[in-house]
């Protein structure tokens, strides 16, 4: 094995844990000393032991004179847990191999620092892309406290979500579906529309079987016009939210209070909730990743303030046709094709007869709306 080899293995290591470290990093480590792994360890959950301590643990008194892999800048500060560079020193580490800086203003480049004034080796960029993307979440949430919006969404051939009358069951196979309980388990919350609640009363779960985790339900709601027999109201199954304006149903408010709901008073634009308030309150709560599932309004709608980070967009070979079906992005549209949102760094896979497309938004600033 040689150095690649070496970090490839911290980094699956790191994604071991997807979707329980928020709202901290994956991170891993591997520790190596006479071309033997002595050391290996992952960051499994917020407020226990990072990456480096269970790999220096591993490795004990051996780790002395050896070289580490890490996949982020080692922490120089006091959090929950003490400085993992402290420990990495006191133990006596020689070289430290570094995949990316931590954004993190609190370490970023101060892990570094401490590391060489105590002598040790520092390389920094090895597998740098890989790392930072397997940590997009966490790279964009600790700069700006603002969730990294995943919008997610199940279509026909020709865009459609949903036939005229609201039916969309099931629109793309089992295994598609599947894949989206997956998202929902490494997410912190799910984001629906009133709308969606309405027409298809889902409970937003998680149904993986064990070691499933229930994301934060997140209910867009202006006027709190939510049915009180919803399913997702149900919060013995999962927390839920539901964002409103001022010009909400007082008396239901209390209702649902009682019930255990919470309530979230937003700003209002246009006579709906903003949802850029909307997203600063939610970061606030300390929600680092929202899985936005529609539907068509609210998608439109993230669409056209450019809210989202990633798509994925889940197409079946089907055809419903017509224009009074539902569209996956709905409200005004743009002006002209200059205008409409181009997507970067595609990638595409295939579930049975499925076909997946994951990209990123590559958003201009002077879009106008229709």
């Amino acid at each position: 094995m040689n150095d690649i080899d070496y970090m490839n293995l911290a980094l699956t290591l790191a994604e071991s844990a997807e979707g329980r470290t928020s709202p901290n990093p994956m991170v891993g480590a591997v520790i190596v000393k006479n071309q033997q792994i002595i050391g290996m360890g992952a960051h499994l959950k917020a407020g226990t032991e990072h990456a480096e301590i269970h790999a220096l643990n591993m490795a004990g008194s051996a780790a002395h004179g050896s070289t580490m892999y890490v996949t982020l800048e080692p922490c120089n500060h006091f959090g929950k847990t003490p400085p993992c560079t402290q420990r990495i020193i006191q133990e006596g580490v020689r070289k430290v191999y570094i995949a990316t800086l931590d954004p993190n203003p609190l370490v970023s480049g101060r892990g570094v620092a401490a590391l060489q004034e105590a002598g040790i080796e520092v390389v920094v960029g090895l597998l740098a892309e890989k790392s930072m993307k397997m940590n997009e979440i966490f790279n964009k949430y600790v700069v700006s406290k603002i969730p990294y919006i995943v919008l997610k969404a199940a279509i026909t051939l020709d865009g459609k979500i949903a036939s005229k009358s609201g039916d969309s069951k099931w629109i793309t196979n089992e295994l598609s579906r599947n894949k989206v309980h997956q998202l929902r388990n490494q997410l912190d919350a799910i984001l629906v529309g009133v709308n969606t609640v309405s027409y298809d009363d889902p409970m937003l779960t998680t149904r993986l079987g064990e070691g499933g985790r229930n994301p934060i339900r997140v209910i867009l709601d202006s006027h709190l016009t939510i049915q009180e027999d919803a399913q997702v109201l149900d919060t013995d199954i999962a927390p839920t939210l539901i964002i409103c304006t001022e010009q909400r149903d007082h008396e239901k408010e209390q209702r649902l209070l009682e019930r255990g709901i919470q309530i979230i008073i937003a700003k209002s634009q246009d006579g709906q909730v903003d949802l850029r308030d909307c997203l600063i309150q939610l970061g606030a709560r300390g929600i680092t990743s929202i899985l936005v599932e529609g539907g068509s309004r609210t998608h439109g709608s993230f669409l056209r303030q450019q809210l989202f980070d990633k798509l994925v967009l889940f197409i079946a070979p089907k055809i419903i046709g017509g224009n009074d079906a539902i569209s996956v992005f709905g409200g005004s549209s743009f002006p002209s094709m200059k205008q409409a949102i181009e997507l970067k760094n595609i990638e595409t896979r295939h579930y049975g007869e499925d076909l997946c497309i994951i990209g990123y938004p590559n958003y201009i600033t002077d879009v106008q709306e229709g």
